[in-house]
């Protein structure tokens, strides 16, 4: 045997040694915590291996360096494969986090958690978001290379995808997309085990996925062995090697490869192995079965190089960034301003102002004019809409839109893709950018998978949902949002905004910029709404999320206190006119963010909403669900309790009883019970 065959053969010696580390890693943590998927890790321990020591150029020493390679697990049920990684490879892990595998407080979550530790670059739990998250940062990626050139930006984004995030429709709907957009340094790894957890694959999925995705635009591959390293990082780099397309490289893995009874079997999918199974499969890799999280020092060493490595890389990407920062200073500063997720210094000064004005505008109207507006001042607001820009007015004007080989604009065009549309927004803010993207409220139905990640990721995406209630009139039911305002109300740091008149859309707009740990929801109308004057509407109206918009005369606590949001805060004030007129004291008060006015100081809130005063009707376009809290046991709501109808606004508002008289009968009526019950 010749000297080169010998160190071929120690080498490859040491990588069944370092693969068969993570299988073994992973299968005791599974099977510590009796808890998790151990199947695909031991199946894919090969690719992620080949990955992280061979292909990523990657830093574990400063995991958030801008040029590193992404890595997207969005099989996220194998999370203890990239757990495994990150610490054998010298992230911030440790291997009591790995032994703490699902247990409470510990970063190894069941499902990779981003910012849970350094390496995890984005929340992949329900199956497809994490391929489609991943187009967005791809998409991304390409737009900051266009803007600050490949020297500074440049990276691929590898994925590794399963059986059930293929299936998704979210996946589908980003995947065309990436094709269509030619994201090159996109490459997918298909795992395909044939295997999901309650069945066969071929139970449910009989398409050609290699075809499907060759439809898309995708280049595809197939390797044969998914054990071997170097057919993998040979396919890896025919991938590579394609600028175009983005690639789907098909793997047949064997899940839970090298377990004697549960290999290739759902049974080694959802469940640990099993302590007698667990024995048996190390057993087949040569390990000695008495050993847990056994971490061989050979094993680690290698392991561990990558860390060199990824010192030489960014050594080597300090030198373009300084001669990019010496020859370009002014988009130096911006990007440098974009990787700390902050806004260039007085964006803000440009807000617009709109005069009281009876007839004003529609809300949407006044977004696009403030989304215009900032846009000027924060070159990296992006977005666009699910086929909707001149309804939901979210061009960017003198910009233009974001092609394939032109990724130097602004405006992007989703088609009609809401849950695609939504993931790639989330993308897109990991990547640096202050995204946004627009439909009808009714569809946020269609996108809402990828807000709830985005509010679990304290993502700053910014939603432009208009159309927001029955005032969008004759598209009718189908199209009239009742139910959503509530069920996004209830989402766990989502703030819902929906703004009265065109100046509070302009301060909803520099709140959503302003924000750095919560998504923004903009609930805009179709209609036309008064404009009140300015003067009137606080400077900080957003952030306290609610104030007192027209004041009661006798400055003590009023007889009855109306509150609306968006388009029935005009209605609140026209019943407020009533009401004064016949001698009831009444205050008017404009809540366009339940959130945040719920987040105020309770001196703040009483002086807003006094304790003392019962008599209380809030007016809204929506179902009541939520509101009792703000009008108390003796207040009343008016707005709807079942499905819109189809017709022109107003006879649609009037045929459901929401207007200002309706407001009035309200008002009359909770005074009485309020009176009653004090005389009682």
């Amino acid at each position: 045997m010749t000297e080169t065959t010998d160190v071929s053969e120690a080498q490859r010696r040491l990588d069944e040694l370092c693969v068969n580390t993570i299988r073994t890693l992973s299968i005791d943590a599974v099977q510590k915590a009796n808890s998790g998927h151990p199947g695909a890790p031991m199946g894919l321990a090969p690719l992620a291996y080949l990955l992280f020591t061979r292909v990523m150029r990657h830093n574990p020493a400063d995991p958030d360096w801008p040029a590193r390679d992404r890595f997207v697990l969005s099989a996220g049920h194998a999370s203890m494969l990239l757990y495994s990684m990150l610490h054998l490879t010298g992230y911030p892990m440790s291997l009591d986090d790995i032994k703490n595998f699902r247990q409470l407080g510990a970063p190894t979550a069941g499902h990779p958690e981003r910012k849970y530790s350094p390496g995890i670059e984005t929340t992949t739990g329900p199956l497809g978001q994490g391929l489609a998250t991943a187009v967005g940062m791809a998409l991304g990626e390409r737009m900051m290379a266009a803007r600050f050139g490949d020297d500074v930006v440049g990276h691929h984004t590898y994925v590794i995808a399963s059986d059930g995030d293929i299936q998704e429709g979210v996946a589908a709907e980003a995947s065309s997309l990436a094709g269509h957009w030619g994201l090159g340094r996109l490459i997918t790894y298909y795992d395909a085990n044939s295997i999901q957890l309650a069945s066969p694959v071929d139970l449910v999925m009989s398409e050609n996925v290699g075809e499907r995705y060759e439809a898309y635009g995708w280049q595809v591959i197939k390797v044969e062995d998914a054990n071997d390293l170097e057919e993998l990082e040979e396919k890896t780099k025919e991938a590579q090697d394609d600028k175009d397309r983005p690639s789907l490289v098909i793997v047949p893995t064997h899940i839970g490869y090298g377990s004697p009874n549960k290999q290739d079997s759902p049974k080694a999918h959802g469940n640990p192995l099993g302590e007698d199974e667990v024995r048996a499969t190390k057993e087949f890799y040569g390990w000695d079965p008495d050993q847990s999280f056994h971490i061989p020092d050979e094993a680690l060493d290698q392991f561990r190089k990558c860390c060199e490595r990824g010192r030489t890389w960014q050594d080597e990407w300090r030198v373009h960034y300084d001669n990019f920062k010496s020859s370009r200073a002014d988009d130096a500063e911006l990007f440098n301003t974009i990787q700390l997720g902050r806004m260039p210094d007085g964006f803000d000064k440009e807000m617009p102002t709109f005069d009281a004005d009876e007839k004003g505008m529609a809300t949407r109207a006044a977004s696009g004019k403030a989304l215009n507006a900032f846009a000027k001042s924060v070159p990296h607001l992006v977005g666009g809409s699910a086929d909707l820009a001149s309804s939901n007015n979210t061009d960017i004007d003198e910009w233009g839109d974001v092609l394939k080989g032109e990724f130097d604009g602004r405006n992007i065009h989703f088609g009609v893709r809401e849950h695609g549309m939504g993931a790639i927004v989330n993308g897109l803010v990991i990547q640096g950018f202050r995204a946004f993207g627009g439909t009808f409220l009714n569809f946020s139905d269609y996108m809402r998978g990828a807000v709830r990640l985005a509010a679990l990721m304290k993502l700053p995406a910014i939603y432009v949902w208009t159309h927001d209630s029955i005032g969008l009139g004759e598209d009718g039911p189908t199209h009239q949002p009742v139910e959503h305002l509530a069920a996004l109300r209830a989402m766990p740091r989502l703030r819902v905004v929906r703004p009265g008149d065109a100046n509070e859309t302009a301060r909803a707009w520099r709140f959503a910029l302003r924000e750095t740990e919560a998504p923004t929801a903009l609930a805009l109308t179709r209609q036309g709404v008064p404009t009140i004057d300015p003067e009137t509407v606080p400077d900080d109206a957003i952030e306290r999320g609610a104030y007192v918009v027209r004041a009661n005369e006798n400055g003590d606590d009023p007889d009855v206190i109306l509150i609306g949001t968006g388009s029935e805060v005009s209605l609140a004030l026209e019943a407020a006119d009533n009401l004064a007129e016949n001698d009831v004291d009444v205050r008017v008060v404009s809540m366009p963010c339940m959130e945040n006015f719920d987040e105020q100081d309770d001196e703040y809130r009483e002086s807003v909403l006094p304790n003392e005063v019962h008599a209380r009707v809030a007016v809204e376009a929506a179902v009541p669900f939520g509101w009792d809290r703000w009008v108390g046991p003796l207040g009343a709501f008016v707005g709807m309790r079942t499905f819109g109808e189809s017709g022109p606004a107003p006879d649609v508002y009037k045929h459901f009883g929401i207007t200002a008289e309706a407001v009035v009968q309200a008002a009359r009526s909770v005074m009485d019970k309020v009176e009653a019950r004090a005389g009682g």
